[in-house]
């Protein structure tokens, strides 16, 4: 901070511009060539898996319903203690969207008839994991027994160079307190912090094999997990 305030007011407006560049470059038209290449993939009569609440994804399928004029059904899966997908489920039926709504447990009662799985990533690691919203893998790991596709939409400067297999070396911990379940005004679990048996652990995120994502949708196109180096390679080239 103290840096900036430092600058003089011409190095100050090419930071700004270097700024505004990468917003509009990297983020709002990646965003649209996402949504773009990934509303090709949506067809008539489709049943859409979604998952919690991913911008990218609620505006594919926006563009797909009101630019294409496509007929398709969502299945919004959610998970506590978040409830994001209430958020995904708003944005969907007020554009018109025919949605249904289900909790995390009962996906695999209605995978039989999802034709296929569209889901945000946090990051794409270098190995070809993908690193979103805790529940993420279980999903990836169901659709992967019903043989259904399972597509990710993600940003390239969202392509690390880390590497993770699991969810336990590096992750963000939420507050514990938001897994205790207030019924009827009462908290069961509301003197845990006092009981040196008990440690709630509420974790952000979790890592996907690449083995269970079919197809990566980028702004550089479609591409498997494990193109991860080869866009990374090129994006330091061009650095």
């Amino acid at each position: 901070m103290l840096y900036v305030m430092a600058l003089s007011p011409q190095a100050k407006e090419k930071l700004q511009d270097a700024i505004d560049k990468y917003l509009r470059e990297k983020i709002l038209l990646a965003a649209e060539a996402i949504s773009r290449s990934a509303f090709e993939k949506i067809n008539d009569n489709d049943v859409i898996l979604v998952y919690g609440c991913s911008s990218l994804v609620n505006r594919t399928l926006c563009d797909a319903h009101v630019k294409k004029g496509q007929a398709f059904r969502v299945i919004v899966v959610d998970s506590r203690p978040r409830l994001e997908g209430r958020e995904t489920l708003r944005r969907l039926v007020r554009k018109g969207i025919h949605c249904t709504y289900v909790m995390i447990n009962a996906i695999s009662y209605v995978l039989p008839e999802v034709s296929k799985v569209l889901l945000g990533a946090h990051a794409l690691l270098a190995n070809g994991s993908v690193m979103s919203r805790v529940g993420t893998s279980q999903i990836a790991l169901v659709s992967k027994a019903y043989n259904v596709p399972v597509l990710v939409c993600c940003e390239t400067y969202k392509f690390c160079e880390r590497v993770q297999t699991d969810s336990f070396v590096s992750n963000e911990l939420d507050d514990p307190d938001d897994l205790i379940v207030l019924r009827k005004g009462q908290a069961q679990l509301g003197g845990w912090a006092e009981n040196k048996s008990l440690r709630l652990l509420n974790l952000v995120y979790d890592v996907t094999p690449p083995d269970l994502v079919d197809l990566v949708i980028t702004d550089l196109g479609m591409i498997p997990c494990t193109s991860v180096p080869v866009v990374l390679r090129v994006k330091n080239v061009d650095q």
